[in-house]
Order: structure tokens, then C-alpha cells, then sequence
């Protein structure tokens, strides 16, 4: 994390004595990359050739400061690790020194974190590296931080401490098997710092050679997969050549009858595929009456019988994401179908619900086995 005074100093150190760059030694692994402003917006490419050429699977980005400040790239660089198949979170910039503080703090991060797309179930990191922390008694510090991590969860993210090794347990506490810690070596070698936490920060200086994205990135190794959702290994490249008409389904549907009113242009297609022919649109304030949903491929889709006869498919929103109108309904039955390779988290990701309630509501807990060909009730 590009951050600021109390990680300067050693960056600086790091860097005069830096004999090679980072991504030459095997033993420290690039498993997740944070970004921010001082990164701008990145690409779909970047990611890929950080995750192909490097195994990223994991990145944090930069949501806010204080109560006074948005990073602008938060939403863009959400979306297009998404896109990528990078696991998604954030982190906020701690500047509170009282518990009031820390709660402001918390509904202000968690607020904007939902404004740009962080999915639920992500962990929003609370960074704590700043001034106000440093001379703050221990004690008031962990009941800070407290105070903003239980907040952060009520809106459906999951949370951790990030600090220096220097501050882990001198300034606040760490408890064993949690926190992000940074600590730069100035040369990493056969280093394994801080395995009792989720994740060690190795470096600020990691280049990725090879790929498009340009600059220094903050670099970590991951001990475990708190950071990644419950995902351990290197995502599976998700793009694959457009389906066509014929062979484009749904990944779910449910039966639904309602009313949706559109609150921007919506388009109505003449099958459930994506790339179906487009037959008609529905302006703002225009409403139809649907008897299905279809999901496909994060688009929900609201089949409606036309004037003609024809069965017809409106796109009512994104899952997780935005919705472009409001939904009316009369009767629902939602039931998901496991496919080979889900999980609880991606499951909970792309139905757009909080993974541990999806659990517990089919008497399962996250960790349970899940089998394709079962069925989840949500």
C-alpha cells in the first residue's frame, strides 16, 4: 500500500539495498497484488498477465480515507479483476482515534466499497498505519479497531487489521491466524515471514515484467485462503469464445411472477442467451409483467409473453451488481443447482448473497462438501 510515513522510510531502505527485482526469487510468491491511485485505473490485460506469468490470484484495492476521501479507482479496478478471475477486496485507510471515529470510518468505507462493486463476502481491510494509531494507547487502538471491523461486517464483508511487523502487537494487537503484515526484507532469499497470519507484504517494489501492467506494485504471499475466499489455487482463465444462440443457457432460473419498471433503456432479446438478436427496448419508466427468471452468466433476464405470442427475455440487472429498475413481485421460488468446481463463496458471489447465510439456511456450515448435482435453497 502506497501509503505513507511509517512505511516510507522502509521502502527507502529496501530500495538502496535491492540487489534484484522481486519477481527473480521463487521463494516469497506474488499471490496478491493492492493497488490505488498511485497504481490508476488497470486493465483487464494487466490482471491476466500478472495472474498467467505470475500466479496472482488475489488483489486489494484502495476504497477510501478518513471520512474525506474516495479513490477514484476503486470501481474500475474492481471490475476488471473481476473480469480477469482475480478474487476481489478492498482496504481503507485508517485515520480514527476514538471509537465514534472507527464506526464513522467503517459505514463510510463499506458504503463506497458497495458503491463500487466490491462483491459481498470480500474482506475490506481496515490499513492502520497512520499518526493517529501511533500514538494512541494500545488498548484504545484494539477497541478501535474493534469498533470498525464489526461495523465493516455488518454490510456482508468479511474484514482483517493490515500494519508493519514493527506495530503488530506493540501498537495494537494482531490475534494468531489473522492480519495482513508487511515487513520488507532487503533481500526476500528463502524468507517465510509471518506465516501465523493470513498474509505477509514483502515488497512495494514488485514489477511485472512481461505483461502491461507498468510500475512498482505492493506484493504479497498468502498463508492461507482468507484472501481469496476459500479459493487455494490459481483461477482458471474465464474467457472463452461467445456461445452462440443454440448452445448459450441459463446457469440458473426460478420461477417468478412480478412486474419490472425500467429505470434506464433496457434491452428485450428474442432468446435467454446474451448475444441473442435484440427485438425491442423498454424506456425509463416503462414496465412489463414476467413470469421467469433466467440468470446467464451474471445478467438476470425476465422472460414476459409479447403482444405477438412470442416468449420474450427483458435484462432486468447484474448479479452481484446494479439492477436497471425496480422489481415487484408475487411469488418466488429460488433454488440453485451446484455445478463441478463451485463453492460455497462463488456460489454466494454469483447469486449475489451473504455465503455463510446460504449456508446455515441448507444446514451446511462454509467448510461443509458440496457435491454437483445437489441442490441449495436461497
Amino acid at each position: 500500500m502506497k501509503k505513507n510515513k511509517l512505511m516510507k522510510l522502509v521502502v527507502a531502505t529496501m530500495a538502496a539495498f535491492l540487489m534484484f527485482p522481486i519477481g527473480s526469487v521463487a521463494a516469497a510468491r506474488t499471490d496478491m497484488v493492492d493497488v490505488s491511485n498511485h497504481n490508476g485505473n488497470m486493465y483487464v490485460s494487466d490482471w491476466t498477465g500478472m495472474r498467467d506469468k505470475y500466479g496472482v490470484k488475489s488483489m486489494v484495492t484502495k476504497i477510501s480515507e478518513g471520512t474525506f476521501y474516495k479513490d477514484y479507482t476503486a470501481a474500475n479496478n474492481i471490475a476488471t479483476a473481476k473480469q480477469a478471475g482475480i478474487y476481489q477486496n478492498g482496504y481503507h485507510f485508517a485515520r480514527y482515534k476514538t471509537a465514534a471515529q472507527a464506526e464513522s470510518e467503517a459505514n463510510y468505507a463499506a458504503t463506497l466499497a458497495k458503491q463500487a462493486g466490491l462483491p459481498n463476502n470480500a474482506v475490506l481491510v481496515t490499513d492502520v498505519e497512520a499518526t493517529e494509531q501511533q500514538y494512541t494507547p494500545l488498548t484504545i487502538n484494539d477497541y478501535n479497531n474493534f469498533i470498525f471491523m464489526s461495523t465493516v461486517q455488518k454490510y456482508g464483508y468479511r474484514t482483517d487489521i493490515y500494519t508493519s511487523g514493527s506495530w503488530m502487537n506493540n501498537v495494537m494487537t494482531v490475534k494468531p491466524g489473522t492480519g495482513w503484515i508487511a515487513s520488507y526484507p532487503y533481500v526476500v532469499g528463502d524468507k517465510q515471514w509471518y506465516t501465523g497470519n493470513h498474509a505477509w507484504q514483502f515488497s512495494s517494489a514488485q514489477n511485472f515484467a512481461g505483461t502491461t501492467a507498468v510500475g512498482n506494485f505492493d506484493v504479497s504471499q498468502l498463508n492461507d485462503d482468507f484472501y481469496t475466499g476459500g479459493q487455494n489455487t490459481k483461477p482458471v482463465n474465464p474467457v472463452t469464445p461467445p456461445a452462440t444462440n443454440n448452445n448459450q443457457v441459463a446457469n440458473q432460473d426460478y420461477a417468478q411472477n412480478g412486474t419490472f419498471t425500467a429505470n434506464t433503456t433496457v434491452n428485450v432479446r428474442s432468446g435467454v442467451a446474451n448475444n441473442a438478436p435484440i427485438v425491442a427496448t423498454y424506456a425509463p419508466g416503462q414496465s412489463l409483467n414476467y413470469n421467469h427468471i433466467y440468470i446467464v452468466n451474471g445478467v438476470v433476464k425476465g422472460r414476459y409473453t409479447s403482444y405477438s405470442g412470442q416468449q420474450r427475455y427483458a435484462s432486468l440487472g447484474l448479479i452481484p451488481g446494479q439492477s436497471f429498475g425496480t422489481r415487484t413481485t408475487t411469488t418466488t421460488s429460488r433454488h440453485y443447482t451446484i455445478q463441478y468446481g463451485d463453492s460455497f463463496w462463488s456460489i454466494a458471489n454469483k447469486l449475489g448473497v451473504n455465503m455463510y447465510t446460504l449456508a446455515v439456511n441448507n444446514g451446511k456450515n462454509i467448510n461443509a462438501m458440496i457435491y454437483p448435482g445437489q441442490t441449495l435453497s436461497y
